[in-house]
């Protein structure tokens, strides 16, 4: 998928990148696998903010991704390759032979009209959905599940894949796209393939409108900020943030401290994520 870019007839056009859109073979989506979507603006069920610099942008509809890919042996037939704006990779839309219709996320490589199947026992290729028992150590995957029948829930987003390093006992070893090793069971399933649209992680929004047109709102600087509304905060003119590390605006540490806090699956981690 190649990269395209604007005539610099304005600012906001001259730091334009986006994606090519020639895989895209229809615009608009499914009307029976869509749902509506209602903003929340960041906020929760008591009406608090949980997700700052949330709200407003384009109005969306929500597709009905299969990740459970429990259609077992029924070959389907892949009819178009579509946008999603509420994830970052494409989605494919595949029909079954008994007139049964279901998107998934589309691997890179996937076309119209190829196909695709999901089972125990089935042939080793882009799209295909087998438990991890059953693929062959080196393959990639993505959409990988850690329940068995719960669907994917990891390696789902644009350009990512996990690869498949070993088998011990009931639990398969993967390297996943963070540098973590970790053993998922061998049972669960996963998809052929790396994860469509490679170049999302090169797109240049090129004007701060586009990144209001996906629900973004501005984010305001701590050290612009009074003491009494971030620890950042105060001095006179432009100061520095005047303590040994920066701090989230409620007095936690900012880089480098570890929030991970569910140790019931601390046990299948083999190597923790690699710095960045």
């Amino acid at each position: 998928m190649a990269l395209k870019t604007r005539k610099p007839t304005t600012p906001g056009q001259r730091g334009l990148v986006l994606q090519s859109t020639d895989d895209i073979t229809q615009r608009k989506p499914k009307k029976s696998l869509v749902l509506p979507l209602k903003k929340k603006g960041g906020r929760n069920s008591k009406g608090r903010i949980t997700v700052r610099h949330r709200g407003g942008g384009h109005k969306r509809r929500i597709r009905i991704i299969d990740f459970k890919r429990d259609k077992m042996d029924v070959p389907g037939t892949v009819d178009t390759i579509e946008y999603d704006p509420n994830r970052s990779g494409r989605i494919a839309l595949i029909k079954y032979p008994d007139g049964d219709w279901r998107y998934v996320l589309a691997p890179n490589g996937l076309t119209v009209g190829d196909s695709i199947v999901a089972g125990e026992n089935v042939e080793i290729r882009v799209g295909n959905a087998l438990p991890l028992k059953s693929i062959p150590s080196g393959t990639m995957v993505h959409n990988i599940e850690l329940k068995v029948g719960k669907g994917g829930q990891i390696v789902r987003s644009a350009g990512v894949a996990a690869q498949l390093l070993a088998r011990e006992g009931k639990y398969t070893l993967l390297r996943l796209p963070s540098g973590e090793i970790r053993n998922v069971l061998s049972e669960c399933f996963a998809t052929v393939g790396q994860v469509s649209a490679l170049d999302h992680k090169n797109v240049k929004l090129g004007k701060a409108g586009r990144r209001r047109n996906m629900g973004w709102r501005p984010s305001v600087r701590g050290v612009v900020m009074s003491p009494r509304d971030h620890p950042h905060g105060g001095g006179e003119g432009k100061s520095p943030i005047g303590m040994p590390g920066p701090k989230t605006p409620w007095g936690k540490p900012a880089l480098g401290f570890r929030t991970r806090r569910n140790k019931s699956t601390d046990k299948f981690i083999v190597r923790r994520r690699s710095k960045r």
